[in-house]
């Protein structure tokens, strides 16, 4: 874990690319013995863990975060989880009876789910959502509550993982820029509106990787918005700086970013609450306020070509430098408006 006064870009740049080595410490011996090649590799694991590899520790769960006040997911208001359509890998237009379609940079984004053993969770289903290009949700903001883009349900494949394809989010005053999610055990059970939920978390978004997207037209607030907010200071990552939810992410502006993140879950467990009240009231001075027309496109308006390739780690992130009791976090909803 990085120290209290260490910088976002800073924590990025201590964790990413630091070798084998440094991977292996962080990763379960269960995972290291995948990355390995197997059964065949179990002593050279064992020396390089330092104890039996036989006796495998199991994976840290994912934090369980807020689902917000615009999940969509019937906690609060409307249910989109279970319209026809909502089972789909591009979630950048809206569907059903509605046209839209979210402008901005695109951005493909991957889920993989594991157990806590570090086996894949597979024929399980994910319900992804986040902001558009100018902060706002779909259902909810004003100028768009008759839109549902950026919303969509996949089903895991054999390595437990789902994709999406979308845009980048923007960054909202007052929060660190991510995507949500909802994991499911089924895909009945994902769009039965009935649950239940096996993990609600968030997807955090490499600093680097921002500032490429936020520096084009379209993204113009976001740069304010994010010089005002860290990963330790965000209410939702900053117990821990996002350890175990920040993405890893490839790419450039012209050609599009892919964000990658793999989690651990228990696939036996229930979570109950999330959601909130819906919004009331005006955005606070400065907020973002527009909403995409229905003609957009997902075509980025910027030429820059810079890249960025961010990786906290291999499947893991950082442990802490002394074991610590874990504190327990309870599913609070943000209230972006005041």
């Amino acid at each position: 874990m990085p120290e209290p006064d260490l910088d976002n870009a800073a924590y990025v740049r201590q964790v990413h690319d630091k070798g084998l080595q440094f991977d292996l410490t962080t990763m379960s011996r269960r995972r290291m013995l995948t990355v390995l090649g197997g059964a065949g590799a179990a002593l050279a694991v064992a020396g390089l863990a330092g104890g039996n590899a036989a006796a495998a520790d199991t994976l840290e769960e994912v934090e369980s975060e807020t689902a917000g006040p615009y999940p969509a997911d019937g906690s609060n208001g409307p249910d989109v989880r279970t319209l026809d359509g909502i089972v789909r890998k591009d979630i950048r237009s809206s569907f059903g009876a509605a046209s839209g379609t979210a402008a901005g940079v695109p951005l493909e984004f991957s889920l993989t789910v594991l157990d806590l053993t570090g086996a894949p969770v597979t024929d399980a289903a994910v319900y992804a959502w986040h902001c558009d290009r100018d902060g706002n949700y779909s259902l909810y903001s004003t100028g768009i509550t008759d839109q549902n883009y950026l919303r969509g349900i996949q089903v895991t494949d054999s390595t437990g993982t789902v994709s999406f394809t979308s845009i980048f989010p923007a960054c909202y005053s007052g929060r660190w820029p991510h995507i949500h999610f909802e994991v499911y055990s089924s895909p009945a059970n994902a769009t039965s509106g009935d649950g239940p939920i096996v993990k609600t978390s968030q997807i955090a978004i490499p600093e680097d990787a921002a500032d490429l997207v936020y520096a084009t037209d379209g993204y113009r607030q976001s740069v304010t918005n994010l010089g005002q907010i860290t990963l330790a200071t965000d209410n939702v990552f900053g117990d821990d700086s996002a350890a175990r939810e920040l993405a890893t992410v490839t790419g450039n502006v012209s050609d599009g970013f892919t964000a990658r993140l793999t989690v651990a879950v228990d696939p036996s467990a229930t979570e109950t609450g999330g959601g909130g009240t819906p919004p009331s009231g005006e955005p606070p001075s400065g907020a973002p306020s527009d909403s995409p027309s229905a003609s957009a496109t997902a075509t980025p308006t910027a030429t820059a070509t810079a890249s960025v390739s961010v990786s906290p780690s291999a499947t893991a992130k950082p442990a802490p430098a002394a074991p610590h009791p874990k504190k327990k976090k309870h599913r609070h909803w943000w209230w972006p408006f005041s």
